[in-house]
């Protein structure tokens, strides 16, 4: 199978590193492109073999399989410029959430999918979010559920939770990478410990959480009950995150709706100029 992607940024990029070294496809089986060349060729420059194409109509005719990897609003423009390339018998996925199958079936005659990564595929680990297109044949359903295995957990969702499920899965890195860093922060103001310590000792920490999650020796609660010894230390700690955290992620979800209804009427007027 070839395989195509179009868009080189961080989340295309990150997909090629991905499936490449997940051993999903091999290098010369991939075409890449991107509207600054110079991107594209940096992957090129780490896998030789990879293919470069000049423009998204080349790389759909060339590829069985075709990654799309642009922001939403130029969804539309790169369907436009390789629809002819897009024969029923290949396969379309979209990764970017405010663009449904839907939305894309009106515009293509392949199958479609919408595969929402995270940057925790990088690592061959974390989930991937897909939704098949209610055209997508099961040929294309089951070629996809490997493909996408090959470099994390596919996880199939509904549209309806689309923007809370990709809070989680692919924003969530950011968030968590954010309260971490903030974590190493107060510790270096409130103690002597200096701020590379601190950041192996939580890095180090928080991967040794994610084990533990991983190999199923606890839950998120047992994990916490095991910790907090009644009377202890840790208790203290979980009193004030109690008291203090407050509601705010709460607003944390109210304000990525908020944002995501915005890109949802933004790309919904992009569709029907078409």
């Amino acid at each position: 199978m070839n395989i195509g992607i179009i868009g080189t940024g961080n989340m295309g990029s990150m997909l090629v590193e991905a499936l490449i070294e997940g051993k999903a496809i091999s290098p010369a089986s991939m075409m890449i492109t991107n509207r600054t060349k110079s991107k594209a060729m940096l992957l090129k420059d780490k896998y030789r073999e990879l293919r470069v194409g000049a423009n998204p109509r080349e790389v759909a005719a060339a590829s069985d399989l075709v990654f799309v990897c642009v922001k939403p609003l130029d969804v539309c423009k790169v369907l436009h410029e390789m629809n002819l390339h897009l024969s029923a018998e290949k396969c379309l996925i979209s990764i970017t959430s405010p663009v449904s199958t839907s939305q894309i079936e009106k515009l293509v005659s392949c199958s479609t999918v919408r595969v929402i990564p995270s940057i925790t595929n990088r690592a061959l680990s974390g989930v991937s979010l897909i939704t098949y297109g209610e055209n997508c044949s099961d040929l294309w359903k089951t070629r996809v559920e490997k493909l996408i295995a090959k470099i994390a957990v596919p996880y199939q969702i509904d549209e309806k939770i689309t923007r809370s499920s990709s809070d989680i899965v692919s924003c969530g890195p950011a968030f968590f990478s954010y309260l971490l860093q903030r974590f190493i922060q107060a510790a270096v103001k409130e103690t002597e410990i200096d701020e590379d310590a601190a950041t192996i000792m939580a890095s180090e920490m928080i991967v040794g959480l994610g084990e533990l999650l991983k190999q199923g020796h606890y839950t998120l609660s047992t994990l916490q009950e095991k910790v907090c010894v009644k009377g202890g230390i840790t208790g203290e700690g979980i009193k004030v995150l109690d008291t203090e955290f407050g509601d705010v992620f709460e607003h944390l979800f109210q304000a990525t709706q908020a944002k995501f209804k915005e890109d949802l009427d933004k790309v919904e007027t992009q569709f029907s100029n078409y």
